[in-house]
């Protein structure tokens, strides 16, 4: 009987390290740090409890859609139901390409759905946007919007 628990454990336990590797568990400080998509910028610290508890509760109105305001499914749009412990794709898993889109005279023309495919341009999107719309509605203009604000110069 002794046995069949400690495999029981054993397989629970493995399974656990399995689905966390292949998803991403949410703590308190995230590292945006280009670990599959190296940055030629700084590495972000982002607080997702301060987003997502403190700020939620401060500015209810930027928040009206809870975690969907940031996390989408692969269509982009808003998933249902989610809570803090749910579980979601990493964004990379859908915005594959790395860095920004091209930029300059030479650069191709892409839409916006094209653009969404580098990932620099996705976290771009979802934050900038949103920091832009808290500062137009909110004194102080407070939320960071400019590269330096997010990305700490390298040492």
């Amino acid at each position: 009987m002794r046995k069949k628990i400690a495999i029981g454990m054993i397989v629970a336990v493995a399974c656990l390290f399995f689905a966390g590797g292949i998803y991403a568990k949410v703590g308190d400080m995230i590292k945006i740090a280009g670990k599959d998509c190296p940055s030629t910028k700084g590495e972000i610290q982002f607080s997702h409890k301060k987003h997502s508890e403190d700020y939620a509760k401060q500015y209810p109105d930027l928040y009206a859609k809870g975690c969907s305001e940031c996390h989408h499914d692969a269509k982009g749009q808003p998933i249902k139901d989610l809570k803090a412990d749910s579980k979601v794709d990493a964004c990379i898993a859908c915005h594959k390409k790395c860095g920004e889109a091209p930029k300059g005279k030479d650069a191709p023309k892409l839409d916006k759905k094209a653009k969404l495919e580098f990932l620099a341009e996705a976290y771009h999107d979802n934050c900038i946007t949103c920091h832009k719309d808290f500062n137009k509605k909110y004194a102080p203009k407070k939320a960071p919007v400019t590269c330096n604000d997010c990305h700490p110069k390298k040492s």
